[in-house]
């Protein structure tokens, strides 16, 4: 891809918060679905706008997330939220609409191990799933997919970029008009990895319009990651505040690059987020103190710290 123009608008970029669902559905405790929704309000007033607020799956599998069609449902009474569920199958996603969903994020494997540990079917079969969703659902219900381990598998290992693109000339052909979002679920990819990978996809797939990334920051490398991609070209970024997450399906994997971090990297960047950093690491401490939650990232602490410094002073 060609390098980021300097105009701007066009630098900016869009963060994807992804703590109401990656963040909480590895959390044992039941999150309380008023604590939940109080804390999606204050997300929203912090200026996220797109938010994957939970996923239709098996309540046995993953009973965290029990409740999502309850957090779906209270998404109306905050009118800038633009709410995304995860969906494993088509019969998840009928589920999803007739609930009200209006976006839906498809997940699907590279990896067999992985694809068979998640959703106990292979990638083939999963992409079959796919297709019969688009067939099913209304025409403007948007679409995002997301690829998982399109770098590495906690089974496998590096994943050959040649296989990600194998699965993906599939996927695109049946809705290139779909965003599509590749995943570091274990956080093992490296920034060389992740440049020539979105480097090579947009160039083999021009059709598709809006690519974004995953990153997980197991080995610290969340950022670094987010960074090679920017600077290819992607401008949507997943991210989960008080880097709260990790794959119950991915074994060590951590969670997701934090968003309060992500938004501090891009504005000093001078890339708008559109997000109030004060007003995120506000609730980011919030999420944070969850009991259960595995909490991540550097610029909560460290603007706490300074904070207290500067009233010590």
């Amino acid at each position: 891809m060609t390098q980021p123009a300097k105009n701007p608008a066009e630098n900016a970029v869009e963060i994807v918060e992804v703590g109401p669902r990656d963040g909480y559905q590895g959390i044992g405790p039941f999150i309380a679905t008023e604590r939940k929704i109080e804390l999606l309000g204050r997300l929203v007033a912090a200026g996220l706008r797109r938010i994957e607020i939970g996923s239709f799956v098996s309540a046995t599998a993953l009973p965290q997330m029990r409740d999502t069609p309850d957090i779906l449902a209270a998404c109306k009474q905050f009118p800038d939220l633009e709410p995304q569920v995860l969906v494993p199958s088509e019969r998840r996603g009928r589920d999803a609409v007739a609930a009200g969903a209006r976006r839906l994020v498809f997940v699907l494997s590279v990896s067999e191990a992985h694809n068979r540990n998640n959703v106990r079917r292979a990638p083939e079969e999963s992409a079959d799933e796919y297709r019969r969703l688009l067939q099913a659902i209304p025409d403007d219900v948007a679409i995002r997919l997301d690829l998982a381990t399109a770098f590495d598998c906690p089974f496998e290992g590096r994943i050959p970029e040649a296989k990600t693109l194998a699965l993906l000339k599939r996927l695109v052909a049946l809705k290139p008009d779909a965003e599509i979002c590749l995943c570091d679920t274990t956080g093992r990819a490296d920034p060389d990895h992740v440049g020539r990978l979105f480097s090579e996809a947009p160039s083999r797939f021009p059709e598709v319009k809006a690519w974004a990334l995953h990153a997980h920051d197991t080995y610290g490398l969340g950022l670094a990651n987010v960074h090679a991609a920017y600077r290819e070209g992607v401008r949507i970024f997943d991210a989960s505040f008080a880097g709260l997450g990790g794959c119950p399906f991915a074994p060590g994997a951590t969670g997701n690059v934090a968003t309060e971090d992500l938004v501090w990297m891009f504005e000093r960047m001078g890339v708008a987020t559109g997000v109030d950093l004060a007003a995120l690491v506000s609730v980011a401490r919030d999420g944070a103190a969850l009991p259960g939650g595995l909490a991540g990232g550097r610029v909560r602490d460290a603007l706490s710290a300074g904070s207290a410094a500067c009233a010590v002073t």
